[in-house]
This record gives C-alpha cells, structure tokens and sequence, in this order.
C-alpha cells in the first residue's frame, strides 16, 4: 500500500514539474515556502493578535497550536515514520531551495499553516477563509519545490487541523478564552 501512495505521489510532483514550473511561479513558490518555514509568518500574525484583547485568545490557540504540531511532528512522527523526501529519492530535480535534511512525513509548513489557519477560522470564519488559502498556497509550495510528497502535505494538513480543533475546543471547555483576553500581554489591556 505504501508503495502504491507513493507512485501516486511521484505521479503528481512530476506532473507539477513538467506543467506548472515557471519563472513567475519559482518566485512566488520560494517565498510561500520561506514565510512558512518554522511558522513564522503565523507566530508573527499570532504575537500580533495577542496585543488586542479582542484578538487575544485566538494569538494564543494559534502558538498552542503550533505548538503541539512542532512537537508531535517534527519531534516524533518525522523520526518514527522516517519518510525520505522525494528530492533526496529524485535526485535529478532542479532545486530551488536548499534540500531539507529532515525527514518527510509529515510536512511542517502545512501542519503549522493549517493549525494556524484553523485557529483563525475557527475564531473568526471572515479572516479564517483567507487564512486558509495561504496555508494551502504554503502547502501547495512544498510540492511545487519538491521537498515534501502529496501524502505528506495532506496529512500535514488534517494534523494541523485536528490539533486546532482540539486546542480550540479545550479552551472552550475550560473557559480559558475569557480568563486569556484579561491578561495584559507587553503592558496592553
């Protein structure tokens, strides 16, 4: 079965490869995949919303979030499951970043994006649709650059999700969302 994903996978990177490459779509590609790299440009949008208490539960879900995605993939699964990337099988590829040395599966960029995503749509479904579409272009980035397979990004994605999900609920559960917005986070009420 695991073979047959990942012929499948192959399938859909060599088809990306050979119909969407472009100039245009190399630079647009490497800079989704650069503002995701370690989540930064979702811990950036979280600190932002922790300064306004309106804003503020949902900053902290989203660092909770990511959080537990960094820990549980890029600390577990990625060394349990062991996923070799496709451009260290495929070595043929023109890269244009540099090759990762960690593992595969599960893709980071789009377990992070999609827990952050999700925090955010969940909080608000306005700024949560827009939210999500950057973290399916930031997905979608790690295919175009051969660096994670289809599979990976998926199931990236739905991690990312479930965790959002699961964080969010939490705080529901617990009330924490109201005792989050009264705290002064940088001397801001």
């Amino acid at each position: 079965m695991a073979e047959y994903i990942t012929q499948i996978d192959f399938q859909i990177l060599d088809f990306i490869q050979s119909n969407l490459r472009c100039e245009v779509l190399d630079k647009i590609m490497v800079f989704l995949s650069l503002i995701g790299e370690g989540g930064i440009v979702w811990f950036l949008i979280a600190v932002t919303m922790l300064f306004f208490k309106k804003t503020r539960t949902c900053g902290v879900v989203m660092i909770l979030s990511m959080g537990v995605t960094l820990f549980l993939g890029e600390f577990f699964l990625k060394n349990l499951i062991g996923r070799v990337r496709p451009c260290n099988v495929n070595t043929d590829i023109e890269m244009l970043i540099k090759r990762p040395s960690s593992f595969s599966f599960p893709s980071g960029h789009t377990s992070s994006s999609f827990a952050s995503a999700t925090s955010i749509f969940l909080w608000n479904k306005k700024y949560g649709v827009p939210a999500l579409v950057l973290a399916a272009l930031i997905g979608f980035s790690r295919l175009y650059n051969y660096v994670h397979f289809p599979s990976d990004v998926l199931c990236g994605a739905l991690f990312g999700i479930v965790v959002s999900v699961l964080v969010y609920h939490l705080f529901r559960k617990y009330k924490l969302d109201n005792k989050i917005e009264n705290i002064k986070f940088f001397g801001k009420g």
